[in-house]
């Protein structure tokens, strides 16, 4: 499973780091970032390799952005 972050489309209101703290939080910048060995797919686009969905999946769901978004 993988989860995907378009960084661009984040506009930081911290729910994903809130509901999922063991793969999301917030960047310095302002906006979230996942947590682990995260894969840079393109310029603000992150990919996590996951085990499993644990948190993720209310992390996608709660994201009001869609920026978020968990591959099974």
């Amino acid at each position: 499973m993988k989860i995907v972050l378009d960084r661009e489309k984040c506009i930081g209101c911290g729910n994903c780091a809130v509901i999922c703290p063991a793969f999301f939080e917030m960047a310095e910048d302002g906006k979230s970032k996942l947590k682990g060995k995260v894969i840079k797919a393109k310029k603000d686009i992150e990919e996590l390799l996951i085990a499993s969905l644990e948190c993720a999946q209310e992390a996608a769901d709660a994201c009001p952005s869609q920026a978020i978004r968990v591959n099974k």
